[in-house]
C-alpha cells in the first residue's frame, strides 16, 4: 500500500528500510533520554521491524522522501492485553519532519488501518517529556488514562492513552 502528499511517500515498511527505521529509533529515544531499561529502544524487534509487522492483526508505515526513510509507526496486538486492543508501537519521526502535519497523516492511516483489522481501542504509551507527541495523541482524540494496559514491558513510560476507535 503507498499514498502520497506532496514530496512524502506513505507506505508499508520493507525489509530495505530496517536499518534506517532502528536508527531513527535509538536517534529519537536517545534524544528524550529513552534509553535504558524498560524502554522500546531495547526491544528485539528495533533491528528487524519490518520483519515483525508480518502477521495480519499488525501493520507498520513509513514516511520517505526519495529512498530516506523520515519516520514510520505501527499498530499491532496489545501483549497481555484484550484482542479487541491495539498498540500504536514505535511511532517516531525525526526532527526535520516534525510539524508539518505528517504525524497527523501517518497516525490517521494507523487508526484507519486499526478500525480495518476490527480492533475496537487503540492504546499507546509514552514519556510526558515528549510533548510534541502527546499534542499529537491529544488532537487526534486520545485521552489520557490512569495506568498501563496490557504487559508491554516498557515500565519507565509514564504516560498512557486510549482512543475508542
Amino acid at each position: 500500500m503507498r499514498q502520497e502528499a506532496d514530496q512524502f511517500v506513505f507506505r508499508s515498511i520493507q525489509a530495505t528500510d530496517n536499518a534506517q527505521m532502528a536508527a531513527i529509533i535509538r536517534q529519537v529515544m536517545t534524544e528524550y533520554g529513552a534509553v535504558g531499561p524498560g524502554f522500546s529502544i531495547n526491544d528485539p524487534e528495533v533491528d528487524a521491524i519490518a520483519d515483525n509487522y508480518q502477521e495480519p492483526t499488525s501493520v507498520y508505515w513509513i514516511v520517505a522522501e526519495g529512498d530516506k526513510v523520515l519516520g514510520g509507526g505501527g499498530i499491532g496486538p496489545l501483549a497481555g492485553g484484550d484482542t479487541s486492543v491495539c498498540e500504536l508501537k514505535k511511532m517516531y519521526f525525526l526532527p526535520e519532519l516534525r510539524g508539518k502535519g505528517l504525524g497527523v497523516k501517518i497516525l490517521q492511516i494507523l487508526l484507519d488501518e486499526a478500525r480495518r483489522l476490527g480492533y475496537k481501542v487503540c492504546y499507546l504509551e509514552t514519556l510526558n517529556r515528549m510533548n510534541e507527541a502527546a499534542g499529537l495523541y491529544q488532537k487526534m482524540g486520545f485521552q489520557r488514562i490512569p495506568q498501563p494496559m496490557g504487559n508491554t514491558g516498557h515500565n519507565s513510560c509514564d504516560s498512557f492513552y486510549a482512543l475508542d476507535l
